[in-house]
């Protein structure tokens, strides 16, 4: 741990990650105002001393929509990232552990969905489904499983060779044992950097789509869309665009710092491949 801590990298995501939790989590306690509430008559007002972010064109106070959106972000990150990497571990650990057809299909499928740009596909399938939370999840968990799946795979290919695993086949455990007991847990360590890095990019993504219009709907608190509303003020109230990106770009540095620091503490090789 004490190696961890004197990596800068590690040690600013870990900080700028565990603030982001905790302002998400004490989200009621720390926003100072209703983040639905409208003061009209004093829209797009600067950032004052009663309204330190100041209000947006509605008259809502920004910091407390900041402090809310947060919890979209991590809700919309975590709910992706936990059931891509279970749908794409579970695939990619059949996959590279058995072989022969089951490979090759599971292998095409992610061919498949990897020739498209992911954020268009995640654009199209909600523009189907509908905007909405729901739809934008399993959007992204559409699009993210063949990431984790690619990655378990390759991975399981080297580690189902080893003296271990033949040793567990021999002495008569069934596939699932042997791949649950002894294989998976020797493939974790870059599963771990991949899902933090992932955290990242899938509070990117949210914030794209809800950018666009397809993602949480309004009144809701989201960084993404609170951009869409702040670029129409640029010239007039820079602040309603500046603070919702300025907390885009926290959490995912943040989370791309602790990434990197995860790299070489969990699994220096794992840099050399990437």
């Amino acid at each position: 741990m004490n190696r961890l801590l004197k990596n800068f990298a590690f040690t600013a995501g870990l900080l700028l990650t565990v603030a982001l939790v905790i302002v998400a989590v004490a989200a009621p306690i720390l926003s100072p105002f209703d983040p639905d509430a409208q003061d009209t008559a004093r829209r797009l007002e600067a950032p004052s001393r009663g309204h330190l972010l100041g209000l947006d064109d509605l008259g809502r106070d920004v910091l407390s929509r900041i402090v809310w959106g947060a919890r979209i972000s991590l809700r919309v990150g975590f709910s992706v990232v936990i059931l891509a990497s279970l749908i794409g571990v579970t695939l990619g650990a059949m996959a590279g552990y058995f072989g022969g057809w089951m490979d090759t299909l599971i292998m095409r499928v992610t061919d498949i969905l990897m020739a498209f740009p992911g954020i268009l596909l995640a654009i199209a399938l909600v523009a189907v489904l509908g905007p909405s939370l729901n739809n934008v999840i399993l959007a992204l968990v559409t699009i993210g499983w063949v990431g984790y799946a690619r990655l378990v795979r390759g991975q399981v290919l080297k580690v189902r060779e080893m003296e271990y695993v033949t040793a567990a086949k021999a002495m008569g455990a069934r596939s699932p044992r042997v791949i649950v007991l002894h294989v998976l847990p020797n493939v974790m360590n870059p599963m771990i950097v991949m899902a933090t890095l992932g955290l990242a990019g899938t509070i990117l993504s949210e914030a794209a789509l809800s950018f666009l219009g397809l993602g949480v709907q309004p009144p809701t608190p989201s960084w993404g869309a609170m951009l869409t509303s702040g670029r129409r003020y640029l010239g007039l109230a820079n602040h309603l665009a500046i603070w919702p990106g300025i907390a885009i770009m926290l959490a995912v540095m943040g989370l791309n710092f602790l990434g990197d620091g995860l790299i070489d503490a969990l699994d220096p090789k794992y840099r050399k491949e990437m």
